[in-house]
């Protein structure tokens, strides 16, 4: 792919056409979701409900696990909607990867690095009006002169593995994905018949086994951010 041809220019930035395409689809995805499963809530919830509410469970839980206390109550919403939108962002080149003369205009919005990146900038920042919100700015800039003011680099440096660790697992086990995907796919129609006979039960297996492993990297996203929201709530203990 031509990743000119994919990018465009406005007010001086440059935007990638794919990923504001797939966000925006994985975005409606998501809204829709929501409004369907919310429609009609009552106290005897139908199997909508229930899964609606069994998502809001889970991400409560995920939260809970990771902040202990009343604090963990303001980050459901942000957990369920990251979690959610991460999920969808996943799966979304495993069913709808659409490329016109070598431009790609729909795939896994987290296949880019930039989106992965993004989300896990979101947490540091999240992550450090946490920690001031809760202790103040003294009291949490001190943290990083702990146990002793030598280890400040070291503190440092820690924030930037943090931020960029959980951006790129992210990205790598998704591009990875969808790349094997691919190669699966163009291996079936190189070869006739053959091929195809070959490829197609591994490609079957291939894409069940990247929702399984989707599935996981936004679980595994949620969690890890919310460890590191927590590391700032209790910086001090």
């Amino acid at each position: 792919m031509d990743e000119a041809k994919s990018t465009f220019e406005f007010l001086g930035l440059t935007f990638n056409t794919a990923n504001i395409i797939s966000g925006l689809i994985v975005f409606a995805i998501l809204i829709g979701l929501v409004f369907f499963l919310s429609r009609s809530i009552t106290l005897r919830p139908g199997k909508k409900q229930n899964i609606l509410e069994w998502l809001v469970d889970f991400t409560n839980g995920l939260v809970k696990v990771s902040i202990p206390g009343k604090e963990s109550k303001g980050y459901g919403l942000w957990a369920f909607t990251l979690f959610c939108f991460i999920f969808i962002a996943n799966m979304l080149g495993l069913f709808a990867h659409i490329e016109v003369n070598g431009i790609t205009y729909v795939k896994s919005p987290t296949a880019d690095p930039v989106i992965p990146m993004t989300f896990a900038l979101i947490t540091l920042v999240l992550a450090q009006y946490s920690g001031i919100k809760r202790m103040g700015y003294k009291e949490h800039f001190k943290g990083y002169l702990k146990p002793v003011p030598f280890f400040l680099p070291i503190n440092i440096f820690e924030e930037l593995t943090n931020f960029l660790t959980l951006g790129i697992r992210l990205f790598g086990n998704i591009f990875a994905g969808e790349m094997l995907a691919g190669l699966i796919a163009n291996m079936a129609f190189s070869g006739g018949v053959l091929t195809f006979i070959v490829a197609a039960p591994i490609e079957m297996f291939w894409q069940g086994f990247s929702i399984f492993i989707g599935s996981i990297q936004a679980y595994v996203f949620v969690t890890l951010s919310s460890v590191y929201v927590s590391q700032k709530i209790y910086e001090e203990e």
